[in-house]
């Protein structure tokens, strides 16, 4: 089934927005999204950039706001919405499946659900420091955070609660958090340039279980971001 072209989304700190296709490197839309008369100045960098599953939106998170651009609107450097509810840095966002959901991370120290159909924050948890990164777990139903004193939290989006909690090194900042897409391994990367992987006992039905596989010193710096291939060969 062909769904058309694969958008590859930039950001830069020179205040502007493209849109490319990754195939050909054309770039079919460039938009200046820093507006002092429509954006407050301190959301002039983005942090975050995510496609809404429909492919009709962009989601920029900022400091201390998310902005949504509609991709088909005559001005798309204007955003068609404006989620004002956390207090700092916006460092994760992402949506589930069904677009209807989208989440949020903030060094607030808060992870924050949105329901796109309804206006305002829906739900969030307190974390007890800020918060780094943010995954969705493929299952849907959970969210996986990452904090700056080195917590790595399962959220149970059913029941708005903590159902699980490593702290793989105290006082360590968890930067980055992988899950492999059929939901049976994890990875943590942190401050100290460690990589921790763990089984996920239950794949796809809970992820309130792991069972540890590797400690990797990868890197001698701190990590920015680790990443699992989508299969599991």
């Amino acid at each position: 089934m062909n769904h058309g072209p694969v958008i590859l989304a930039t950001a830069s700190h020179d205040h502007t927005i493209r849109l490319w296709e990754a195939q050909t490197g054309r770039c079919f839309l460039d938009f200046d999204y820093y507006d002092p008369a429509l954006v407050p100045e301190g959301q002039l960098h983005v942090n975050r950039l995510e496609i809404t599953p429909d492919r009709r939106g962009l989601v920029a998170a900022c400091n201390p706001h998310i902005l949504l651009f509609d991709l088909n609107s005559i001005d798309p450097h204007i955003p068609v919405r404006t989620f004002v509810s956390h207090t700092n840095n916006v460092v994760a966002v992402g949506f589930q499946y069904t677009g209807n959901m989208m989440y949020s991370g903030s060094e607030d120290g808060t992870v924050k659900i949105w329901d796109l159909r309804v206006r305002g924050c829906q739900r969030e948890v307190i974390n007890d420091s800020p918060v780094n990164t943010v995954v969705l777990h493929p299952n849907q139903t959970e969210l996986i955070s990452g904090d700056h004193n080195g917590n790595i939290r399962v959220w149970d989006l059913r029941a708005n609660s903590c159902s699980c909690e490593l702290v793989p090194e105290v006082d360590t900042p968890v930067r980055s958090l992988s899950v492999i897409l059929d939901g049976t391994m994890v990875v943590a990367a942190n401050n100290r340039g460690t990589c921790y992987v763990w089984r996920s006992l239950s794949g796809r039905q809970t992820m309130t279980e792991f069972e540890p596989l590797h400690k990797l010193q990868a890197h001698n710096g701190y990590i920015l971001k680790c990443l699992l291939s989508p299969g599991n060969k």
